[in-house]
């Protein structure tokens, strides 16, 4: 049996700093780059020389995308490739479950004190807990609901957020929340809900939107969210289609506002427009009393 001696083969050195070992490889040329040359691409890592040919090659629409979309954190966040609202929102949502977990063994469920019930909302029926109207994107039931939308948030959060920005981004996180459980209220009125996938529904409503006006091929999507809301409709078991119309309705409408109101001076547009739509949602709220009569 022998030994490979990685110190003395070349192959396993940073091709721009000679003395540091690695082993990670560029995915597009296949050279070794160590840390500090490492860019995060879609699959893998690519190095510096690869990372300026790609960002040459950008087409028409990728380049509109990162020139439309203002200052916001958009910009630096497209090169950069940073997520910080999505890690954000991945580690409060992973800690309020693990929370819930604990807590439960003292007899305590912090999941009832954050999902979605309907006549909990209406003082007319003793209760006024607006915070149910977005805090159940921080509830789930069992692991593997969990794992799931975190994996989703997680693959969609690193596409959405570095072209929106922060603030974009967690604005349309927020109101396709907000949106979910309005629906709910409207087409379900008795039913509790937990889950973040009405807010996954909303971005994908979001990036149907963004991608058709940027001129991009946005079949994709409509395939995805085409047989995610099949699923939902055919099988139930559980899962509240009624949440991801209102996420998809509330995504496709935040997505309008970002295409309309792409330019620097139009921000304070986008901002009483974004007021609106949430405005809208909550109005709706005054629904359920005149179909149910409380």
């Amino acid at each position: 049996m022998t030994t490979t001696d990685f110190s003395r083969n070349p192959e396993n050195y940073c091709y721009r700093h000679p003395d540091r070992m690695s082993f990670a490889l560029c995915q597009r040329c296949h050279r070794t780059i160590c840390p500090e040359c490492q860019t995060q691409a879609a699959v893998g890592v690519i190095c510096p020389e690869c990372l300026r040919d790609q960002q040459k090659s950008r087409t028409p629409a990728q380049k509109r995308a990162q020139r439309r979309w203002g200052r916001g954190g958009g910009r630096t966040a497209v090169m950069a490739g940073a997520a910080p609202v999505t890690n954000w929102i991945l580690a409060i949502t992973a800690g309020a479950f693990l929370l819930d977990l604990l807590l439960g063994f003292a007899g305590f469920s912090l999941q009832s004190w954050l999902l979605f019930y309907a006549p909990y909302v209406y003082p007319q029926l003793g209760g006024f807990e607006v915070w149910r109207l977005v805090t159940p994107l921080l509830a789930h039931d069992g692991p593997l609901h969990i794992a799931l939308n975190l994996l989703s948030l997680w693959m969609l959060g690193r596409l959405l957020e570095p072209m929106l920005g922060t603030w974009r981004y967690l604005a349309l996180y927020l109101i396709s929340g907000l949106g979910g459980s309005v629906a709910v209220a409207l087409l379900s009125f008795g039913t509790p809900v937990v889950g973040a996938s009405s807010a996954l529904f909303g971005m994908l409503g979001a990036l149907l939107v963004i991608g058709r006006s940027l001129g991009g091929n946005v079949t994709g999507i409509l395939i995805l969210l085409g047989i995610n809301l099949v699923v939902g409709f055919a099988f139930g078991g559980g899962i509240s289609w009624q949440a991801h119309v209102g996420g998809v309705v509330a995504g496709l409408l935040v997505g309008w506002v970002f295409s309309t109101t792409r330019r620097q001076d139009q921000s304070r547009r986008q901002v009483i427009l974004l007021c609106v739509v949430v405005a809208g949602l909550l109005a709706l709220l005054a629904v359920p009393p005149l179909i149910y009569g409380f």
